[in-house]
C-alpha cells in the first residue's frame, strides 16, 4: 500500500490560470515518478483556500509584494506546502541574487535561459532563498517569458517611446533599463496597467506576450513592441521546514517533479506568447520586432546598468550566466 503524501499549493498571483495549469503540471509528473508514495496535491485560489481552511476570510488579496508575505506566514505556520511566486519579489523579499535575473539582456534565447535555470546558476538562486526564508526554491517558471512592451501610442521603434513614461517591474534594474535609453520608467504593479493607460499616466508598460490577453492589455494595444529585453519568471518554492521532514528518496521525487513541471510551463508559455502574437496580429495590432541596430544600440545602453550593480551580486554570479 502506497504511502498517502498530502501537499497544500495556494496560488495566489494572476492571472491564475497559468499558476494552475503549473501546479497541474507537477502533479502529474510527480506521481509517475514512484510505486511507493501517493502524493495528492490539493491545488487552491486564495477562495478555496478561504471557503475550507481559513473560515472564509480570504487572505492573498494585496499586491504581489504583498501575496508573497501572506504566502511565506502561511508556510512558515505550516499551513501550506507549495506554492509559486515571483522571482521580482522573492529577490525584494529574501535573496537579492534573485534580482540578476531582473537585469536586461542577460539571457541570449530560451535555450540559453534553460541552460541556466536547470544548470548551477539557477540551483544557486532556488537553494539561496532557504536561508533567509520559510521556503526553497525547486524551479524556475515563466508564467510569462520575454518581455514586450503593449502600446497605446503608435510605436514602430523605441525611439517612439523617447521622453514617454511606461510601466516597468517592480525593481530598480527594470527603472534603470528604460532609463538608459531616454524613457521613463514607473514602477507600477501589472494589474495596475490598463488603469494607468486610460487616465494617461503611462503610454506603454512592461508585460509578457502570455500575458497581454488574460489581463486585456489588448484592448488598449495599438501596438506591442517586442523588446525582449528580460524575462518575467516565476518560480516553484516548497516550505523548507515540510521539506526537512522528508526522506531523501521523496525530496527527489519532488525535486524532479518540479523541474519537469517548470518545464513544461516554460515550453507552454512560449507557445501561448507564439498564439498571442498571432492573435493580434488577426486583430490589427501590430507586434514590432527590433531591427538589429534597435537592439544593438539597446543593449549597449544597459551596459551603464551592469556597470551600476557590478558589487549588488554575490561575485561571480553575472559571469557565470552570461557565459554558461
Amino acid at each position: 500500500m502506497k504511502e498517502v503524501v498530502n501537499i497544500k499549493w495556494v496560488i495566489a498571483h494572476d492571472p491564475l490560470y497559468l499558476f494552475i495549469r503549473a501546479a497541474g503540471y507537477f502533479q502529474e509528473a510527480v506521481n509517475k515518478k514512484s510505486d511507493k508514495y501517493e502524493v495528492r496535491v490539493e491545488i487552491m485560489t486564495p477562495t478555496d483556500y478561504a471557503t475550507k481552511y481559513n473560515n472564509g476570510a480570504i487572505a492573498l488579496a494585496g499586491n504581489d509584494a504583498a501575496r508573497v508575505d501572506e504566502l511565506s506566514k502561511l508556510m512558515d505556520d505550516g499551513k501550506i506546502q507549495m506554492s509559486q511566486m515571483v522571482t521580482t519579489n522573492l529577490a525584494a523579499a529574501y535573496n537579492k541574487d534573485m534580482h540578476v535575473l531582473d537585469m536586461p539582456f542577460l539571457f541570449r534565447d530560451h535555450d540559453h535561459a534553460t541552460e541556466v535555470l536547470e544548470g548551477a546558476p539557477g540551483k544557486q538562486l532556488l537553494t539561496g532563498l532557504a536561508k533567509n526564508s520559510p521556503m526553497r526554491g525547486l524551479g524556475f517558471t515563466y508564467s510569462g517569458g520575454f518581455r514586450c512592451l503593449p502600446s497605446s501610442k503608435n510605436a514602430r521603434s523605441l525611439a517612439d517611446l523617447a521622453g514617454e513614461t511606461i510601466r516597468t517591474g517592480m525593481n530598480p534594474m527594470a527603472r534603470d533599463t528604460f532609463a538608459a535609453i531616454g524613457i521613463n520608467p514607473m514602477s507600477l504593479e501589472l494589474g495596475e496597467i490598463n488603469q494607468a493607460i486610460e487616465n494617461g499616466t503611462i503610454v506603454a508598460g512592461e508585460s509578457a506576450f502570455p500575458r497581454i490577453y488574460p489581463c486585456a492589455q489588448n484592448e488598449f494595444s495599438k501596438t506591442v513592441v517586442d523588446t525582449g529585453h528580460s524575462l518575467f519568471l516565476t518560480s516553484i518554492v516548497v516550505n523548507e521546514n515540510w521539506w526537512n521532514t522528508l526522506d531523501v528518496e521523496l525530496q527527489q521525487i519532488i525535486s524532479e517533479a518540479a523541474v519537469e513541471a517548470a518545464r513544461m510551463e516554460r515550453e507552454r508559455s512560449i507557445e501561448d506568447g507564439e498564439d498571442a502574437k498571432l492573435r493580434l496580429a488577426s486583430e490589427g495590432v501590430e507586434v514590432v520586432a527590433l531591427t538589429e541596430q534597435e537592439r544593438e544600440y539597446f543593449k549597449q545602453a544597459c551596459e551603464k546598468v551592469y556597470d551600476k550593480y557590478e558589487d549588488f551580486f554575490t561575485p561571480g554570479l553575472v559571469d557565470s550566466i552570461k557565459l554558461h
